[in-house]
């Protein structure tokens, strides 16, 4: 069993800084896109557009335009030498279907850059982690009311950005002990359907072994996310995990009691550390969280400590 293993650091941005925006998943809203744009210049950044970040699938409407174009967007970002980051418009469905289509041994050869977006961006992180070894960024996509609406998520993804050694203990107003005790490991994850949907497919990883993994969802009813969690044990893929950071669980029925009795219920018998609601994920006031990086996890204290800053 392979144990999750740190990603190399890009560097930390600065003003001046071109960054790229594309939509490897979803449909973009224009009017978001162009809020969020303009909240990027205003801290300084440039920012490039990729070709068909508005596009919309010709049959499937619930997709940002074709697979192949969202994965040329994506690899072009990427391995464009000029830009410092790759940013997500939105997550949605459809980040499966693009993985498929990147040339990774191209994007190898490529600078690495911060990579940032969360929910469906899941099945990126995991690829990128594993194809390309880097480490990535759990944060906001950027054509959203949570981004552009919502003073405290914008100011964590900025704050991670530019000034990531000031980010290194991650906690929220309310974090809380699910189960005691304290782990070290390598920060892993993202959304709870993305890693399930990954299972056994090529670019996800095999086991979540060695990792703190980060865990959440929106929309979902407590029966799909038992089902889940239940595919993630009986396949073995959280075996020898170090311990598990629970987020939002957004829209979520019954409501959090629910599913905060269903994840004792389920995780206990791991033996490992899991923190409640540490506030990052499908919700307001969202907590950007660095990933492929070694952190420790103490359940007892409801924080996540980075052992040093996501970017260089």
């Amino acid at each position: 069993m392979t144990a999750a293993r740190p990603g190399r650091r890009p560097r930390r941005l600065r003003p001046g800084d071109r960054v790229s925006v594309v939509a490897p998943c979803g449909p973009v809203p224009r009017q978001r896109l162009e809020e969020a744009c303009a909240l990027l210049r205003g801290w300084g950044l440039e920012v490039s557009l990729g070709r068909h970040v508005l596009d919309r699938h010709p049959v499937l409407p619930y997709l940002a335009g074709k697979d192949a174009d969202r994965a040329r967007d994506l690899q072009e970002a990427w391995s464009d030498p000029d830009s410092a980051a790759v940013l997500c418009a939105r997550g949605g469905d459809g980040a499966h279907r693009t993985v498929d289509l990147l040339d990774f041994a191209a994007m190898r050869a490529a600078r690495p850059k911060a990579f940032v977006g969360y929910s469906d961006v899941t099945a990126l992180h995991e690829a990128f982690a594993g194809e390309l070894g880097v480490a990535t960024v759990h944060g906001p996509v950027l054509a959203t009311a949570e981004f552009v609406g919502d003073a405290r998520t914008s100011a964590e993804l900025r704050a991670t950005l530019f000034e990531p050694e000031s980010r290194l203990r991650l906690t929220s107003p309310g974090a809380a002990t699910l189960i005691g005790g304290k782990a070290r490991g390598v920060t892993i994850g993202g959304n709870l359907s993305l890693l399930n949907d990954g299972l056994c497919t090529p670019h996800s990883r095999p086991s979540a072994a060695g990792g703190i993994l980060l865990l959440e969802d929106v929309g979902e009813d407590v029966s799909r996310i038992d089902r889940m969690l239940t595919q993630l044990l009986r396949t073995g893929w959280l075996d020898g995990v170090a311990g598990i950071a629970l987020g939002s669980w957004h829209n979520c029925t019954p409501g959090p009691e629910g599913i905060r009795a269903l994840m004792l219920e389920r995780l206990a018998p791991l033996g490992v550390p899991v923190v409640w609601e540490l506030g990052f994920g499908h919700a307001p006031s969202q907590l950007t969280v660095p990933l492929g990086v070694t952190a420790t996890l103490d359940a007892d204290a409801a924080t996540l400590v980075l052992d040093e800053p996501a970017l260089r």
